[in-house]
């Protein structure tokens, strides 16, 4: 936030939105951990899944952050004619407003309804997950492709950094969730799957956290100018 060159980059935009929520992530694990707490209907100690909804803003985020890369790699012309660092600004803002948006929702809405939304919205984050490997294999092949058509530059070596980047998250993000993923899914659909005290002592979401770790740290190793700027300020 305090280096200009940096600000004025889209792709460090959506860099920073994620690095805000998984921030705020990482604070919600104090009180996971001082508190019994259990999300679900009903709940115990519960915040109406404020705090693990910081994870769904980090997804989406990343989600858009995905298609900018697309468009400035494949579609340049229209991406530097529409794509404006207030177009991106306002996308990020779209990402909290949606999902507090939905929670508000369920937090005035009955008891069953407010259930059937939350597994409506798991449901939709499995379909997300899946956009998000699909682009990242799209963004690879393309890019590929595309960089080595050009010459070598400054631009060349953002994109291929951005390439870089967004490959390791979203394998750290497959490595951390998916083992969430896949007990959440059994749950739903054969009311198996493990079970746990509370938040804290749930072996998969202490997993799926770290990915609020994992994904700045990888920021800051796949980015030298973010590294830089990290080492000057910090």
């Amino acid at each position: 936030m305090s280096t200009r060159a940096l600000r004025s980059q889209n792709r460090f935009i959506f860099m920073l939105n994620t690095s805000i929520s998984d921030t705020l992530t990482g604070c919600s694990v104090f009180y996971l951990g001082l508190f019994d707490v259990q999300e679900g209907y009903p709940s115990r100690n519960g915040t109406y899944y404020i705090l693990p909804s910081f994870l769904g803003v980090n997804v989406l985020t990343f989600v858009f952050a995905q298609f900018d890369r697309y468009l400035a790699v494949c579609h340049p012309f229209f991406y530097k004619r529409y794509i404006s660092r207030g177009v991106v600004i306002g996308v990020c803002a779209l990402c909290w407003i949606y999902t507090y948006s939905i929670l508000t929702v369920q937090s005035v809405v009955p008891v069953a309804f407010a259930a059937q939304m939350n597994a409506f919205g798991v449901i939709v984050l499995q379909v997300i997950v899946a956009v998000k490997v699909l682009m990242t294999i799209k963004l690879y092949m393309i890019t590929r492709y595309q960089l080595s058509r050009e010459a070598p530059g400054t631009d060349k070596d953002s994109k291929k950094e951005s390439l870089r980047i967004i490959v390791f998250v979203v394998i750290c993000f497959l490595i951390l969730w998916a083992p969430s993923f896949v007990n959440i899914s059994v749950k739903y659909v054969t009311k198996n799957g493990l079970r746990f005290k509370n938040e804290a002592t749930n072996l998969f979401a202490i997993m799926a956290r770290f990915n609020a770790l994992s994904t700045p740290a990888l920021y800051i190793w796949g980015s030298p100018a973010l590294r830089a700027a990290v080492w000057n300020s910090v």
